[in-house]
């Protein structure tokens, strides 16, 4: 299924001075100094009341655990970051990711896996790998996995990579959602060029220097870095949310439409005018409140088989 969802009227002004205030910034490429910058503006999401928050070792990865209150014992969420493979932290994260925990109701770990360029290509992929393996061996039910962004693309690498002898003995987890994820860091989707207007925050250089720290020199079509060319049989639902005023747009539109030409259940939602991982812009734009809404309802379905009590699916 693809939903086209037009911008919400509540949304024009705040998409309209969200554009003014980044155009003095977009294309500008960003590597290991801005971190701090990074964490701060993902911290300034609102965080979710109550719930346990701690620091966590699963798998061997660092990360954080978030324990929204009345969680249920028998399902789990991975939740892995973006920050095109060189920006993020776990902690950065912790209020945004805690919405979608909060939502649906279940125990998160987020990951700190390596950030490039001090741990370039496969690091990334394999401290996911490695988180999800320690999440299978706690035990403890279901799990589902989410991510944004470039941890969007982790997520579905990680998918492909289960299907394989690397991922031999490890169940499949039970669906999978992503918010904008870059599957193909070859950057031959058309809308680099057909948004490339349109998209308030990148320009195609700023991906390619973020590409060129995290591969350093290996191949950019190899399935573990973009999940675009990876084995797509035999995948677990998916859910993929992305703005379409975005120059990634193609890279979910392709994969959605490979994925379900390979016989996976994909649903893709299209939000106009929005811009790249609009969702963490809970608390401003109604738009984000009704993905992030959509994509919990997505994850609860998948982890409980049941629709989720009182779900707001407004436009998605």
């Amino acid at each position: 299924m693809t939903s086209i969802n037009p911008l919400l009227p509540q949304d024009v002004a705040a998409v309209a001075a969200m554009r003014q205030a980044t155009s003095a910034h977009k294309g500008h490429s960003l590597g290991p100094e801005a971190r701090p910058m990074f964490d701060a503006m993902l911290g300034a999401v609102p965080p979710v009341a109550g719930g346990r928050v701690e620091d966590a070792t699963i798998g061997g990865i660092p990360g954080v655990r978030l324990r929204p209150d009345g969680a249920r014992p028998d399902a789990r969420l991975l939740y892995i970051h973006g920050g095109g493979y060189v920006l993020g932290s776990a902690g950065a994260f912790t209020n945004f990711a805690g919405q979608i925990a909060a939502r649906v109701g279940v125990e998160m770990f987020i990951p700190d896996y390596r950030l490039a360029p001090e741990h370039p290509f496969p690091a990334a992929i394999d401290d996911v790998l490695a988180a999800y393996r320690g999440l299978v061996a706690e035990g403890g039910g279901q799990i589902a996995v989410a991510g944004d962004s470039a941890g969007g693309g982790l997520t579905l690498a990680l998918l492909s990579i289960l299907t394989t002898a690397k991922g031999k003995g490890l169940p499949p987890p039970v669906g999978a959602a992503v918010m904008s994820p870059w599957t193909d860091l070859a950057l031959t989707g058309a809308s680099m060029e057909t948004r490339a207007e349109a998209d308030p925050i990148f320009m195609r250089d700023m991906l390619e220097a973020f590409a060129a720290l995290y591969l350093q020199g290996r191949d950019a079509a190899d399935p573990e870095a973009s999940p675009l060319y990876g084995r797509l049989e035999g995948l677990p639902p998916i859910r993929i949310d992305v703005g379409d005023d975005e120059i990634l747009l193609d890279d979910s539109t392709r994969y959605a439409a490979w994925a379900r030409t390979a016989g996976v259940d994909v649903t893709l939602a299209i939000w106009e005018r929005m811009p790249h991982v609009f969702q963490s812009s809970l608390g401003r734009f109604l738009t984000a409140e009704h993905a992030v809404n959509a994509m919990s309802e997505f994850l609860y379905r998948q982890l409980s088989g049941a629709a989720l009590p009182n779900a707001d699916l407004s436009g998605a």
